[in-house]
């Protein structure tokens, strides 16, 4: 019974909602959970037949599993989706998932690493070898313009501006994104460029892309990851890094200068100010002397 409804609301998903395979991937697995947890009910129920209450049930009982409350709300707008689904399909009447309230999530605050501890990292890299010198042109351009890892090992030679220092990006959703970027990190990709991308064999399909592999191919997603956990550990940081983190010091050493929210999240290529305003999360005695420095209250 549940699989016909599961393959229906795939096809709504593919195509009235255009979602990717990804997404669509995602929200039945969340249908998946609501069905394992009714199939251990002592009566079978169909879509009608639930109501919020046990959809409530539900939550309980993955809360139960330890599931963290990111998880949960996750599911929730899953079945959510699925009920906009039946209701569209007149497969129930109401839709018992309207009052369901997702659990309250925090965000949580990345690890930022410090300028001096950016500097440390970059320090450790050894750029008398081919891989140093590519590694270091890497890392200087995830710092300086706040890259995205999928970003980063996409770029491309034909959207690197030397002349007026920016770059295009194309970002989450395909959108395009120019961004300026340093002088210290476009010079070490024009010396990359010059010194060991000349010398590579590069593959077919991989002649605009900017960082490659010995053989002349991309870099994985992993690939940074490794490089990145391995600097780390030669600079001796004890935090929780990823790539992602330079993206994050990116952003809040921006905010901590005194740089526009708006403009951080051009740069960031964020479509909502609401996910940008996570960056915000800043000293309270750094807020305490910027407003004693600007702020005509708290003057003297």
């Amino acid at each position: 019974m549940w699989e016909s409804y599961k393959k229906g609301f795939k096809t709504y998903l593919q195509l009235e909602r255009s979602l990717s395979e990804h997404s669509v991937e995602a929200y039945l697995r969340d249908v998946d959970k609501l069905m394992q947890y009714l199939q251990l009910q002592p009566t079978p129920k169909s879509p009608g037949d639930i109501q919020l209450s046990d959809l409530q049930h539900f939550l309980e009982w993955i809360e139960h599993l330890g599931m963290l409350a990111t998880s949960q709300a996750r599911i929730i707008s899953g079945i959510k989706q699925f009920y906009k689904y039946c209701l569209t399909e007149q497969i129930v009447t109401t839709d018992p998932s309207t009052l369901l309230e997702s659990p309250k999530t925090k965000r949580s605050l990345p690890d930022i690493l410090s300028f001096e501890e950016i500097e440390n990292i970059i320090a450790q890299i050894d750029v008398s070898t081919p891989e140093g010198t590519r590694n270091k042109a890497i890392i200087e351009t995830m710092y300086s313009c706040g890259l995205r890892v999928s970003e980063v090992i996409n770029l491309t030679l034909s959207h690197i501006y030397f002349d007026v220092e920016f770059i295009r990006i194309t970002g989450k959703g395909n959108k395009e994104r120019l961004v300026p970027i340093g002088a210290p990190a476009l010079k070490y990709i024009q010396l990359y460029i010059e010194t060991i991308r000349k010398q590579l064999p590069v593959q077919k399909g991989f002649e605009d892309i900017l960082f490659l592999n010995r053989r002349g191919k991309g870099l994985s997603r992993v690939m940074i990851f490794y490089i990145i956990k391995n600097l780390v550990l030669k600079a001796d940081i004890r935090k929780n890094i990823s790539p992602h983190t330079f993206r994050h010091s990116f952003a809040t050493h921006l905010i901590e200068g005194g740089a526009d929210l708006r403009a951080i999240q051009e740069m960031l290529g964020h479509e909502s100010i609401t996910t940008t305003e996570i960056y915000t999360h800043l000293d309270r005695n750094f807020l305490r002397t910027t407003l004693q420095a600007f702020h005509p209250a708290f003057k003297n």
